[in-house]
């Protein structure tokens, strides 16, 4: 079966085709047009500039893509959630897509497509014996526990109370000026310390009796603490890195082993943008290792927004495949 993937519900414009036979995957294209250089000025996503580069990108990877779309049987693409301008325009190109070459249309859940990212490169996860697992999606504007019971059944259990943990990070990276995004700047830095972490930055909920999470507080205490600060210099801005992440990485892996143990899961996924820093890797899998628990993390390159997940969900979606559906919408604020 081949899928070609659209995704656009945020910045990013790309294209994907998979070829998927007995539990194989081969990743055909997958073309991405970022625009993380047009947004870095704002310290942010415009969500007007946003849509208005999808229209004038999307054509061009098309064209670099050159799909033949007589060997396409689905086409898959992203309505929700994310910006409600960006989602409308890769939905509509879908749409003309699969009516002009007549094509079943998938519409795909984004948060589920990143928990899907980790079948692009876990082969072994084809097979029923992977649940149940516990889903993890953390990024920029998701910070989700799901109970995965099977393919396409899931049961939220944990979640964040307040912002996203990728959007901490970008937050963080606001109020130490280092720029946009702030998950990769931060990470970075924090590499850079070799000292101790006597910030004491609170773990807010950490030991909570659920499984949700809140990243609000502990942003607000590194403002208040940086603003206390007289004498700033490339260490100490590297020491508030290191103290901020060690904060979001132990909250983050207490809660999702904590949830891991309850719902006596066999494998744990990772999916989002926040899923490639290498320090909740390696502090998740160390953890889960000695619980005898499997750990899945997607590529890099699948990490953050891509057509790729797109449609591999697409694969695991292909029985709501219709012709003609031309009464799809994007929807902003969908949940899964």
């Amino acid at each position: 079966m081949r899928i070609l993937g659209i995704e656009s519900s945020c910045d990013e414009s790309a294209i994907a085709l998979l070829e998927i036979k007995n539990n194989k995957v081969k990743i055909l294209k997958n073309i991405i047009s970022s625009q993380v250089n047009i947004h870095k000025k704002y310290g942010g996503i415009v969500p007007e500039i946003a849509a208005r580069h999808h229209v004038e990108n999307f054509f061009p990877i098309l064209k670099e893509a050159k799909i033949n779309f007589k060997k396409i049987d689905n086409i898959a693409v992203t309505y929700g959630p994310g910006l409600i301008t960006s989602l409308m325009i890769g939905v509509e190109l879908a749409k003309t897509l699969a009516y002009v070459y007549q094509k079943p249309l998938i519409p795909i859940n984004h948060i589920e497509a990143h928990i899907y990212s980790n079948w692009l490169s876990h082969p072994e996860l084809f097979n029923k014996k992977t649940f149940p697992a516990l889903a993890v999606v953390i990024s920029g504007g998701h910070t989700n526990i799901f109970l995965m019971k099977n393919y396409g059944q899931y049961q939220l259990i944990g979640q964040t109370v307040d912002d996203a943990v990728g959007e901490a990070y970008d937050k963080v990276a606001k109020i130490l000026n280092l720029g946009y995004p702030g998950g990769p700047i931060i990470s970075k830095r924090a590499n850079n310390y070799k000292g101790e972490d006597d910030l004491n930055f609170p773990r807010p909920m950490m030991y909570a009796k659920d499984f949700n999470m809140s990243f609000s507080g502990l942003k607000t205490a590194v403002l208040y603490k940086a603003r206390a600060e007289k004498n700033w210099n490339k260490k100490k801005i590297d020491k508030y890195c290191f103290a901020f992440q060690n904060a979001v990485v132990d909250v983050l892996t207490h809660k999702i082993i904590k949830a891991a143990q309850e719902y006596k899961v066999k494998n744990i996924l990772l999916g989002g943008g926040v899923s490639a820093n290498n320090e909740l890797r390696v502090a998740l899998k160390t953890k889960a290792d000695k619980l005898g628990i499997k750990t899945h993390f997607p590529k890099l390159k699948h990490t953050g927004d891509n057509a790729a997940m797109i449609a591999m969900a697409g694969y695991f979606n292909k029985k709501r495949a219709k012709k003609n559906n031309f009464s799809l919408m994007a929807d902003a604020n969908l949940e899964l």
